[in-house]
């Protein structure tokens, strides 16, 4: 791409930002100093703003002091690698997470899923495919899947209760923190307590695009999910089909 056009896009860029301040903001921290401006100028084209950072102290001060829609971190930064830095913002943040890890080392997608990323994108990456898994998880953020809604937006059990308005899930009255593809699983299968989702199923619902499946992704967000209910033990494992919402409706107080 010419220089002059780049450049040009750039400021059209900022400009419709400073008219549409809801513009998703997105931070990416990746050493790769040559990869922050083109991918800059390729979010632009589809309405997001990419700010970025090199090392991984100066992304979480980035975090702290302004308002993001998503973050996007590398594995392999210095200070520390990328699963430390996930564990860092989730202390703190349910912001959703993508990792950009080494193709082939599936070991590093399980290990980011497992510390609460949302997804994952192997490098070397075109980056179209990187702004289609942003756009899904901004996506979801901003909705709830169609097998969730009903007449009314309140779903109560006993001992747990899922506000899909407000994304909020308390459990015996104290609010538990979700990340953003931790609670679409629950509000989705909330929605049809009882029925038993596939593995393939959840992938495809959640994603919201054909991407490849990766049925260990569904297991380990699970997990997550289920540590983050305890004491409640409420989401159930049917061997060789999938998992279900298995607890007892009861009325709103």
């Amino acid at each position: 791409m010419p220089a002059g056009l780049m450049v040009s896009e750039v400021i059209r860029h900022f400009l419709a930002r400073r008219h549409n301040p809801a513009m998703p903001r997105i931070l990416l921290i990746d050493d790769d100093e040559h990869l922050a401006a083109p991918l800059t100028t390729y979010f632009a084209r589809f309405g997001c703003t990419l700010d970025s950072a090199v090392r991984p102290s100066e992304g979480l001060a980035k975090l702290r002091e302004g308002s993001y829609d998503a973050a996007i971190l590398d594995v392999m930064l210095p200070e520390m690698d990328g699963f430390a830095l996930c564990r860092e913002i989730r202390k703190d943040s349910d912001i959703p997470i993508v990792m950009l890890t080494a193709r082939g080392e599936v070991m590093d997608r399980v290990v980011g899923l497992e510390l609460g990323a949302d997804d994952y994108v192997p490098k070397p990456f075109e980056p179209r495919e990187l702004v289609a898994r942003v756009q899904t998880i901004l996506r979801r953020q901003r909705s709830v899947p169609a097998a969730a809604v009903a007449s009314s937006q309140q779903r109560v059990f006993d001992g747990l209760s899922i506000d899909l308005d407000r994304r909020q899930v308390l459990r015996h009255g104290e609010r538990v923190e979700l990340t953003g593809t931790e609670f679409e699983l629950l509000a989705l299968l909330a929605g049809e307590p009882g029925k038993v989702f596939s593995r393939d199923d959840i992938l495809n619902r959640l994603r919201g695009h054909e991407a490849e499946l990766y049925t260990r992704a569904v297991d380990i967000v699970v997990s997550r999910l289920r540590k983050k209910l305890e004491p409640l033990d409420c989401i159930k494992t049917l061997r060789n089909a999938g998992y279900a919402l298995a607890v007892a409706r009861s009325e709103p107080a």
